[in-house]
Order: structure tokens, then C-alpha cells, then sequence
């Protein structure tokens, strides 16, 4: 049995990818980047133990995937990390950035085999071009690219991040702590994704899928007297509203759980629970530019939406244009994409009876296209 634990790192925020979809989520074929990266390396069956950290708010997310170990990262690089190492069970530990996603079989083996050799194994590239540093050329042959995965001796590594200094790698925090490195060739392929460019040096990377996703939404909100009515965003012009904890548009709460639901995302109570006194009478306006934001950060495109408000009553014939209008401005899409129908029951049921209004969603979602932004 292997006594090397993974630790692929997936909870930063791609500040500097320069986009609004996290690099983490960026499609390959129909995987996420991080659940690529990990089956990659899981096909060299060298571990015994794979634990991948997200961001607090995807982790739930992440599972839906894959039966890994999930573990919550932290504020910085180091910091997840830490939080990983908490539940490592082996002696040795190899820690990947999810952003370097073409690591080859050959690296790994290569890396591993030299784990007796230092408390932390690094592969590095050697630099070709002349190096001035403060302006002082300096010689080329010693300057190193450090580049990950690195292999640690656990307690090594645990030792060394015991420091309340910042370190960029796991080898610089084992020297600065006492500890002995060695260092293996690393790959050109090996490369990390930092900038929206560096998609072009990763040849391992094929297209997002094609797929179309497609969810569904439903949700009901009785009236209630003397409160002002929200409905696809719009204000309707009577004396009564929804009882509900937020503002009650039940078309945006439909309209939330199809997009959820094309997403594969959970559902509306998940994300803002009724329990939560944040979202007592909040505009459910903002509700909904929340997830179009955490879709576009999670790698998914909406292509349209679609609809059906069952009422008795309030009459909103006049309205059904302003909420296309409002809701494809929030979801980013032209308003003939967004489509508002409306019908009665016929005076069945407590719609029909007055009593309430029912609203059925309908949502498409497709991968962005990253391949066409670069």
C-alpha cells in the first residue's frame, strides 16, 4: 500500500486569471479543471489518499462530482494547505496546484523516486535567458523555476509551516525552517495556469463539452394584505403581497431553482435559507444576481429562460414586458431570451380561488466556451 497522500490545491480565487469564471472550474470536456486534474493523477495509482481543498462556498458543490476528500481551504495558499494536512494519514505528501494540469506520469515517478534523498523533493526548469537581478546580471546556471507537485515528509512540512511567515511553495518554507531540499528536471507541460494565456501552453486540455443543460423550477407564495407586491422583478401596482421570509417574488424563486437546477446546484432553500435573518424582506432581485454570479464564476454560460406565472389575480398583461426586460438585464442575456408567460387555472385550486400564484421555470445553461476568450 502507498504511503503518499495528494493534496491538490483548489480554493483560490483567480484573481489574477483575469476573468469571471474561476480557473478551478473551467470546463474540460465536462469536467471541472480540478476533478481533471485529480483523475489524471489518480490514474497513476501511486496514492492511497487524495484530498482536495476548495473554497468554503464550493465545496458542497465539489462533491456532487466526486468521492474525494473535500477539506474547506483557508485565506492563502498556506493556510489551505494546513487545513489539509489535519488529515493526512500517510508519512509523505505530494501537493499539487490544481493550475498545473499536465503533470505527466513520467514527472511524478521521477519526483517520487527521490523521496529519501531531502525532506522535500522539487522539480524545477532551468532558466535559458540572461538574468538581471537589481540590476546585476547574474549567472543563469544557478537560477531555478520551482515548479510543483513537490513531495514533503509530512512532518517536515508540518514543522516548517508552523511559521507565521508567508511562503510561495512548500520547499521554501522546509529550508527556512532547517530542512533539506533536492531537486528533479521538471516538464515544459508542467506549466501553471495563471493568466488567461497560459490555456494556450497546456496541451493536455481539450474543449469544454457542448452540452446543453437544462433545469426546471417551481414555486408557490400565498397573499398577504397591506404588503407591497414584487413579481419577475417588477412592482405590481395592488394593495397585498406574498407572504414569504424574503419579498416573496415566487417568479425569481422559480426562476433561481431552474438555473440551480440546470447547474446541478441544489435548490433555492439551500443557498438562502429561511432560517437566515440575512434574507428577511430582502429584494429577490439580489438573490438572483447572486447565483448568475456564482454561475458564471463555476464555468456555466446562460443561453435562456423561460417562465409561466399562473394568477387569478393580480392581472399583469402590461407587466410581462419590464420583467423580461429586468430579468435578462440580471441574467445577462437579451431580453428575446427571457420569456414571461402568464395563465389562470381556470378558478381550480387556491390559485384559481385567489389565494396565491404558482410560477413554473424553465432554464438552459451551456459551458463557457474558454477556448474563444483567450
Amino acid at each position: 500500500m502507498s504511503n503518499l497522500t495528494l493534496i491538490l490545491l483548489a480554493a483560490g480565487s483567480s484573481s489574477r486569471f483575469g476573468q469571471e469564471v474561476k480557473k478551478q472550474w473551467l470546463r474540460i470536456g465536462q469536467e471541472p479543471l480540478w476533478q481533471f486534474v485529480a483523475q489524471r493523477l489518480q490514474k497513476s495509482n501511486l496514492f492511497s489518499q487524495i484530498i482536495i481543498v476548495g473554497a468554503a462556498d464550493e465545496v458542497a458543490f465539489m462533491q456532487h462530482y466526486a468521492e474525494y476528500e473535500f477539506v474547506i481551504g483557508g485565506a492563502s495558499r498556506q493556510e489551505s494547505l494546513k487545513n489539509a494536512l489535519k488529515y493526512v494519514t500517510n508519512d509523505y505528501v505530494l501537493v499539487n496546484d490544481i493550475a498545473r494540469a499536465c503533470i505527466s506520469e513520467n514527472l511524478l515517478e521521477s519526483i517520487i523516486s527521490r523521496k529519501d534523498d531531502a525532506d522535500v523533493i522539487v522539480p524545477y526548469l532551468p532558466v535559458s535567458d540572461t538574468v538581471v537581478y537589481e540590476n546585476k546580471t547574474i549567472e543563469r546556471e544557478k537560477v531555478k523555476r520551482v515548479q510543483t507537485p513537490q513531495l514533503s515528509r509530512k512532518e517536515a512540512l508540518l514543522n516548517a509551516l508552523e511559521s507565521d511567515e508567508l511562503f510561495t511553495d512548500e520547499s521554501s518554507a522546509i529550508v527556512a525552517n532547517g530542512g533539506s531540499r533536492a531537486f528533479v528536471l521538471g516538464e515544459d507541460d508542467a506549466h501553471k495556469i495563471t493568466y488567461i494565456e497560459d490555456l494556450n501552453k497546456l496541451p493536455c486540455l481539450e474543449s469544454p463539452s457542448n452540452d446543453i443543460l437544462s433545469g426546471n423550477g417551481f414555486d408557490v407564495h400565498a397573499f398577504e394584505a397591506d404588503k407591497k407586491m414584487w413579481l419577475g422583478g417588477v412592482q405590481i401596482d395592488v394593495d397585498y403581497g406574498f407572504a414569504a421570509h424574503s419579498d416573496g417574488d415566487v417568479a425569481i424563486h422559480a426562476l433561481i431553482d431552474a438555473l440551480l437546477g440546470a447547474a446541478g446546484m441544489g435548490d433555492i432553500g439551500m443557498l438562502f435559507p429561511d432560517s437566515d435573518a440575512a434574507y428577511k424582506d430582502i429584494d429577490s432581485k439580489e438573490l438572483l444576481r447572486s447565483v448568475v454570479t456564482k454561475l458564471t464564476a463555476f464555468g456555466f454560460v446562460i443561453i435562456n429562460a423561460d417562465i409561466t406565472i399562473m394568477a387569478q389575480k393580480p392581472k399583469i398583461a402590461t407587466y410581462k414586458l419590464q420583467m423580461r426586460r429586468v430579468l435578462a438585464d440580471i441574467l445577462n442575456i437579451a431580453p428575446a431570451r427571457m420569456n414571461v408567460k402568464a395563465t389562470t387555472t381556470e378558478r381550480l385550486g387556491f390559485i384559481g380561488r385567489s389565494e396565491g400564484v404558482g410560477v413554473s421555470a424553465n432554464a438552459n445553461l451551456k459551458y463557457l466556451d474558454w477556448k474563444m476568450i483567450r
